[in-house]
């Protein structure tokens, strides 16, 4: 046995006890072993894990129990088939956002079925605001072009120039191993402002996971997501449904006529958002239930030309 290595197994063993998840000893040990072999396989063949290693990964293994997230820790995490590189910067995609971009697909579909047929060639138009780690946007411009018959356009925006650094590295990232992906443009700034003004009146659907948590909720949340995510991708205001509403009220300047605005929100808040939706003129608004079966996902539709001009 080298000097200061452990086997693999023994590793595992060790550190499923000290976190009280084997799913998070595997990932830890298959990260500061590098390419390869997941862990299981490692320990199987009786590998051992070499001084180095062990150091990198007691240090790891610290953090994670002072709280730190182990998506920090590893770096990346994956969302819907694409790896994002994620860290203090952005927060981390969980499955409900998986399920709130699942929608949004949905909801291109639809916008591509019902635009007009006078100008094919035009390339469809979406914008995912906030867009964070570039988790929805990158989403949308690989699984796009795969389900519509016409171009795509993504915009991507943020008014964390950190968070956009994140999502630019995805971006280019994505972009080296996607056999097909629709260009991504960002853009700095707070939501709709961000946008260029001649994207008024052209957008097929906008898409955002905003802050939703109120300053109250805030306090009360986990010390892992507390002291670690950054506050101002979480925190709506006082109250917590501020940048929901803001993005109600300026949506329909932006959207096309058949266009679509799909919102992550809390289960607590979909009743209202919905109401709210309505009275911005929206029609067909729907709340989709997330994988646990909690409202969490707004989709409200323009009226449709034949319908309700605007």
């Amino acid at each position: 046995m080298t000097v200061g290595a452990r086997p693999v197994r023994a590793v595992l063993a060790d550190l499923a006890r000290q976190l009280g998840s084997a799913g998070e000893a595997r990932w830890l040990v298959e990260h500061v072993s590098g390419a390869g072999p997941g862990a299981l396989v490692l320990a199987r063949q009786g590998a051992e894990l070499p001084g180095d290693a062990l150091a990198a990964l007691h240090e790891l293994t610290r953090r994670r129990l002072a709280g730190e997230p182990l998506q920090y820790l590893l770096g990346s995490w994956p969302f819907r088939g694409v790896q994002l590189r994620v860290d203090p910067r952005v927060l981390i995609p969980r499955p409900e956002t998986e399920v709130v971009a699942g929608y949004a697909l949905d909801e291109l579909d639809r916008a591509a079925a019902d635009a007009p047929a006078a100008c094919p060639g035009e390339p469809l138009v979406v914008a995912d605001l906030g867009t964070g780690s570039g988790a929805i946007a990158l989403a949308l411009a690989t699984e796009g072009p795969e389900r519509i018959d016409r171009p795509l356009q993504v915009w991507a925006t943020d008014a964390s120039p950190a968070a956009l650094e994140v999502a630019g590295a995805n971006e280019e990232a994505v972009r080296r191993s996607a056999a097909r992906m629709a260009p991504v443009h960002l853009a700095a700034g707070s939501w709709f402002d961000a946008l260029p003004g001649s994207l008024a009146g052209r957008l097929a659907m906008v898409v955002s996971n905003p802050p939703y948590v109120s300053d109250p909720e805030w306090a009360g949340l986990d010390a892992t997501v507390r002291d670690h995510e950054p506050r101002q991708a979480l925190v709506g205001g006082p109250v917590g449904t501020e940048q929901l509403d803001r993005l109600l009220i300026e949506a329909p300047r932006w959207l096309v006529r058949w266009g679509a605005l799909v919102l992550e929100v809390a289960p607590h808040q979909a009743d209202g958002a919905a109401r709210a939706a309505m009275v911005r003129g929206f029609d067909a608004v729907m709340v989709r239930s997330d994988l646990a079966g909690r409202q969490r996902v707004l989709v409200a539709r323009c009226p449709a030309p034949q319908d309700a001009p605007r």
